[in-house]
């Protein structure tokens, strides 16, 4: 039985209560009753998707949150001898507090008391205030013509480079001041977005009428409210419509996100605590501290070389491309001041930015970061649990892209083939799938298994020496004046803590690329190209600062892959990276019938390495029995969390095509990340799972979409070419050409296309492994022999 209630005081977030009585007899389909309730209950969501959900009663063994994960039992007793076969699940975390009570009369059952723990939000979050700067078209052409007017060959007289830099940028910094003004805005946590003062006026004379006690003018006051409430809602939408029409992304997204009530999950913290900023800085600061000492002056050889010169043309462009609403640095230039200004900025900063690369020196001011912490979860209970998001200036990531496009033309285009990030035609997809096609390969072998260690490194970026990688990128060719220009950006690095309106004292870093720059990403992944196996039967995986070591174990005999252990151990010290010994864990996939013995645990410096059955690896859960039940699991439950903000919109009455783009693009591609791998793989019931949520989103929007396999298939097409086409890429060479039947070239031989055959043969692929449970492996690499 369901029944949905509507009291007269309910917080602002929720609209309605429905409330479901269940009884699932012990003889019952279980999964039929629980796919008949999801379909009740999601239906009645995509109506009110803001209403509360509580569903109770005697369950017996079934299991709501096997079909909606979203739910939370609030029932941890047993509720009959042993067993807790009666529950109470709500779509709202910790929304009561359950406590036992006497059986009733002659019944087995316990009776259960439900406190409400629940908190409005108005409650839980205090209004915010923030500070907006206004722009408007007047200040910018304000701005513009003060640049055009501005001689700024007056900041370079009687000054070095550092104080030249720093004047530009204050000037800059007190134009924008000038010509621009400030406001406060008080922000509710519970505000809707349509809310205006017309709304609240009546909200409050509803209230009025409704103490007066005068049916007559209550229900005047009521339909007066509803026929308002109605119209900002419209025009709201309308207000979205046009961002659509118009192809503004940006504010189209905005305006999605204030409807769905979707916020980020990572908040800024404010802490009473005036000291703690200072402490963070010391924290976040650890590793230049316990370096110290140990950092030497590198060897560069010098070159007959010219230092890089950079043309006003290509810093115009790049500060075109700066985007507008991108937070400022420590140096207080908005992004916004960049972009609009970039005519009359390219020539002072072309002019910077070439005596930084003549002198080998990078100004303090451009290398200077402000780190905001955000905390790593809802409570706070030591230092680790915040996460340093770092805030650089915007001159200086423009000065750093220009930078980038030079090293990567001095770097090998095939350096460090098994390093699948900061790669153009690189993703995750690539790494997962060359890890698991080095695996299964070997595994075809008779008497083998397969050992794999995902190494975790404490703070790899923040530990890298920069006299280290200076001399790495001093072998890898890059020119003596490029090597002290990296060296310098690296050292002396000014950095503090901002938590609300508190502010650390600045401490000084020579250690570690920092984070929140456009370098630190490329000269990490260059620091650990010699990263690399010492044995052939084993192979390194590398993502950023994710590394995985893959042991291929013939006859029991895994010396070698110990030996590769101990060797990764030893660089890592030999490079001042921490390997986190704690977090490391290690898989062992072996499919064979008898094992002659068990598998000896892993040492790593004394300390045992943890053993487990299934890890998160790139974002895909890996399992040991290679089976995919756990990954798409995860990626129904995320889903189904995200079904809320697709009914949010369709309750908003947006138009379909808008909420088809908003299903791809935030469903969809959950349900479909890395499906090549796994889609072909996955059981009946694993489908079934998925084909649900694509279900429950037809059924908002009110039409068909794209079917799940015809996304594999398009994607399996879209990376064979890929690979194909890229010979760098370590799959390469698994794509032999294969022979067109009546294609034909000038001479009369035959003509090969690899990705026409691939495409040709997809459907008609045999199956593999029948023995592991696994059909028609959708791994590329392992397509082609078979094709």
């Amino acid at each position: 039985m369901m029944v949905q209630c509507r009291p007269f005081y309910l917080p602002r977030e929720l609209t309605a209560i429905t409330i479901i009585a269940v009884y699932v007899p012990p003889q019952a389909n279980v999964k039929s009753a629980m796919e008949l309730l999801q379909r009740s209950i999601n239906k009645q969501l995509t109506t009110h998707p803001d209403c509360a959900v509580i569903v109770a009663g005697d369950f017996n063994h079934a299991n709501l949150k096997s079909v909606l994960p979203g739910f939370f039992k609030n029932v941890s007793f047993p509720t009959r001898e042993n067993n807790t076969l009666d529950q109470v699940y709500t779509n709202i975390p910790d929304a009561y507090k359950a406590t036992p009570l006497p059986h009733l009369r002659l019944s087995d059952h316990l009776s259960l008391s439900l406190i409400p723990a629940y908190k409005p939000l108005i409650q839980r979050q205090k209004p915010s205030e923030k500070s907006v700067r206004v722009w408007t078209t007047e200040a910018t052409t304000a701005l513009q013509d003060c640049f055009d007017n501005t001689n700024w060959s007056v900041f370079a007289e009687g000054s070095d480079l550092e104080g030249h830099t720093s004047a530009v940028l204050s000037y800059i910094s007190f134009c924008t001041v000038s010509v621009t003004t400030t406001k406060t805005v008080k922000v509710f946590p519970n505000q809707k977005p349509w809310l205006n003062s017309e709304v609240r006026a009546l909200l409050r004379a509803r209230d009025s009428a409704f103490k007066s006690g005068d049916q007559q003018v209550y229900k005047e006051a009521r339909q007066s409210l509803v026929k308002a409430i109605k119209e900002a809602k419209c025009k709201y939408k309308q207000h979205i419509e046009e961002h659509f029409n118009t192809k503004n992304s940006r504010n189209m997204w905005q305006g999605i996100k204030t409807l769905t009530g979707y916020k980020d999950s990572c908040t800024q913290t404010n802490s009473p605590d005036i000291t703690l900023p200072d402490t963070l800085n010391h924290f976040f600061a650890r590793f230049d501290q316990e370096n110290r000492d140990t950092i030497t002056h590198p060897a560069i050889t010098e070159r007959d070389d010219a230092p890089i010169q950079l043309e006003q043309h290509q810093v115009r462009a790049t500060l075109r491309r700066v985007k507008a609403r991108k937070a400022a640095g420590p140096d207080g230039v908005a992004s916004r001041v960049l972009k609009a200004c970039a005519d009359q900025l390219a020539k002072v900063f072309t002019t910077i930015f070439n005596l930084s690369l003549l002198q080998s020196v990078v100004p303090s001011c451009l290398k200077s970061a402000t780190i905001v912490p955000v905390p790593k979860k809802n409570t706070v209970s030591c230092l680790n649990d915040y996460r340093p998001v770092a805030l650089t200036p915007i001159i200086a990531k423009c000065f750093e892209q220009l930078i980038m496009s030079h090293i990567k033309a001095a770097i090998p285009a095939n350096l460090d083939p098994h390093q699948f990030a900061y790669r153009a035609n690189r993703s995750t997809e690539d790494a997962i799938i060359t890890a698991l096609h080095t695996a299964l390969t070997h595994l075809d072998c008779s008497n083998t298994y397969v050992r794999i260690l995902f190494v975790d490194f404490s703070s790899a970026f923040n530990t890298v020496q920069p006299h280290k990688l200076v001399n790495k990128l001093s072998n890898l060719g890059l020119s003596s004046s490029l090597c002290s220009w990296i060296l310098d950006f690296l050292s002396n690095r000014p950095q503090n803590v901002r938590m609300g309106e508190h502010t650390s004292s600045t401490l000084i870093l020579n250690v570690g690329v920092p984070q929140g720059c456009v370098l630190s990403p490329l000269l990490y992944s260059l620091f650990t190209h010699d990263c690399s196996p010492i044995h052939t039967s084993n192979t390194i995986i590398k993502f950023a600062d994710d590394t995985t070591v893959i042991g291929l174990i013939d006859n029991n005999d895994d010396s070698a892959y110990r030996e590769e252990v101990q060797h990764l151990k030893q660089w890592c010290d030999d490079n001042n990276l921490h390997l986190n010994t704690a977090k490391t864990k290690e898989m062992v996939i072996d499919f064979r019938r008898t094992k002659r013995s068990e598998h000896s645990t892993l040492y790593i410096d004394g300390e045992e390495v943890e053993r487990v059955e299934s890890f998160k690896f790139l974002g895909v859960h890996i399992s040991a029995d290679l089976t995919w039940s756990t990954n798409i699991s995860h990626q129904v439950g995320k889903a189904q969390q995200r079904l809320y903000f697709f009914r949010k919109l369709r309750q908003a009455q947006l138009p379909q095509r808008l909420l088809v783009n908003f299903y791809r693009s935030t469903i969809e591609s959950l349900l479909t990340y890395c499906c090549t791998l796994w889609f072909n793989c996955c059981t009946a019931e694993d489908k079934r799972k998925l084909q649900r949520v694509v279900r429950a989103a037809e059924r908002a929007i009110g039409t068909s979409l794209t079917p799940l396999r015809d996304i594999y298939t398009g994607r399996l097409q879209q990376k064979a070419s890929i690979i194909i086409k890229d010979p760098s890429h370590p799959g390469h060479s698994l794509f032999p050409p294969f022979p067109l039947v009546n294609a034909t070239g000038p001479s009369g031989q035959r003509q090969t296309d690899s990705t026409e055959v691939f495409t040709h043969r997809l459907s008609n692929m045999p199956s593999l492994h029948p023995d592991w449970r696994i059909t028609a492996l959708p791994i590329l690499m392992d397509i082609t022999p078979y094709l």
